[in-house]
């Protein structure tokens, strides 16, 4: 699995704990947030997270990740961002790479799941690894919130149209229900519609292989 924006590694430590013969590979940018994830990685002795230091987006560039203060003047690294900031911030410039470029240097040859809340630059991330969704079909947990997508100039709208021209199907994870457009601020499952199925009585239900 892709693990993007780790922030402290609360999902990564999750899911290496889940599938200890599958590989993690958790991108997160935060110097910050990088320093407090080893030490809890190294703690639960999970030697199947890929701790990678960049950031996902459309292409290989560097940019300002903007790191949010506090009342009391620490660091609200889980939601750090990229993009239009309000308040005081501590900022750190990062490198960013695509997802498809990753999987070509690590000759990845599986992936099974994306998630990825990166406070509003989901949309960016995914189509920086196009090829891959086409290839793989991974399943994607994502956050989506129109209100930070705003940051990158893109909106919900723009996300779900994208991943269903991909052939995508999006539910709300409350509920596992259907969710073919976006409805409010929250989590997202999306599902190639190969594993999104429909019994004969209309019921929608998941296929987890």
């Amino acid at each position: 699995m892709v693990d993007i924006g780790a922030h402290a590694g609360q999902f990564s430590k999750l899911f290496a704990k889940m599938a200890p013969k599958g590989e993690i590979y958790a991108f997160e940018p935060s110097a910050y947030a990088r320093s407090v994830m080893v030490p809890a990685v190294a703690l639960n002795r999970l030697r199947n997270i890929t701790l990678v230091p960049k950031g996902l987006g459309e292409r290989s560039e560097s940019l300002v990740l903007h790191t949010p203060l506090k009342r009391q003047r620490s660091l609200g690294f889980g939601t750090a961002h990229i993009g239009a900031s309000e308040g005081p911030t501590v900022d750190q410039t990062i490198e960013m790479t695509t997802l498809d470029d990753f999987v070509a240097e690590r000759t990845i040859d599986r992936l099974d799941l994306i998630k990825a809340d990166v406070e509003g630059w989901e949309l960016r991330a995914l189509k920086g690894g196009e090829a891959a969704l086409r290839t793989f079909l991974p399943a994607l947990y994502l956050e989506v919130d129109a209100a930070l997508m705003g940051r990158a100039g893109d909106t919900p709208a723009d996300l779900f149209n994208f991943l269903r021209e991909l052939g995508y199907r999006g539910f709300t994870t409350h509920a596992v229900r259907p969710a073919p457009v976006y409805e409010q601020a929250g989590d997202y499952l999306f599902l190639p519609k190969s594993k999104a199925l429909t019994t004969p009585g209309g019921i929608d239900y998941i296929a987890i292989t």
